[in-house]
């Protein structure tokens, strides 16, 4: 499915392409002049945030607070976002950017909506990453708790959080190349306002590395307080078990 948006005048074009087949993809390659070999990027999972620099357009790889891929081709005066839906459940609705979009009306160039498009997917993070420490505090009020979890499912929550992080790291963390090889105006079409949007996005996508170190250092920290608390289960047993023995073995 392909929609097409346009802003501002003079027009700025952005073409979302959702399940493309590979017809729609040889089509856009061939209007547009786009690099066949991103394609094969485009048709599998990409596993980071990558850049491509051509003679005519750039090839972006990012990815939402919810790990859906965006791949993106930036033009002249063209922006094309190609997508999946993710059978994991992980996707990235771009409505909420659009309404904001034709509000404001005000992305005089193909820059200044991928840069709008980048900002958006980078305060993502943070969602994610709240309802992460939302998840992490429950289980650490589980752990010192006497309720009815099983030492199985706090383990399994645990590395579950733990696993979650490092997805979300890895999808974050190299966004920090493609942002300063952004910076150091490797693309010709981000410059003035997208530049400066962009510097704003960097800002952000290094509060949400530090906040999601921060987070992995948490759960590393509750992974050994669960081992502390099970330690200490197992020593009272012990003592109870060592105790019983006595008496039993001293009224024989």
């Amino acid at each position: 499915m392909k929609t097409t948006h346009t802003f501002g005048e003079p027009a700025v074009t952005w073409i979302d392409v959702v399940d493309p087949t590979i017809e729609e993809l040889d089509a856009l390659a061939t209007h547009y002049g786009l690099a066949a070999r991103t394609f094969d990027e485009a048709h599998r999972r990409a596993a980071r945030p990558t850049m491509h620099r051509f003679e005519d357009h750039v090839y972006i790889v990012a990815f939402s607070g919810s790990l859906a891929e965006i791949d993106m081709y930036l033009g002249p005066d063209w922006l094309i976002t190609v997508r999946r839906h993710d059978p994991d459940g992980r996707e990235w609705d771009p409505q909420p950017l659009l309404d904001l979009l034709e509000r404001h009306d005000d992305c005089a160039t193909s820059g200044e909506l991928f840069a709008t498009l980048l900002d958006d997917l980078i305060n993502g993070y943070f969602d994610t990453s709240e309802g992460l420490e939302d998840k992490l505090e429950v289980v650490e009020d589980a752990i010192f708790s006497t309720g009815d979890r099983t030492e199985q499912s706090l383990q399994h929550d645990l590395f579950g959080l733990r696993r979650q992080l490092l997805e979300l790291r890895r999808a974050v963390v190299p966004l920090r190349e493609v942002l300063s090889a952004i910076l150091r105006r490797e693309v010709q079409w981000i410059d003035g306002d997208a530049l400066v949007t962009c510097r704003d996005a960097f800002d952000k996508l290094l509060r949400a590395v530090d906040l999601i170190d921060e987070q992995r250092e948490l759960v590393g920290n509750a992974v050994d307080a669960h081992l502390a608390v099970i330690s200490n289960q197992m020593n009272l047993v012990m003592k109870k078990l060592t105790a019983w023995g006595s008496i039993v073995f001293g009224r024989r």
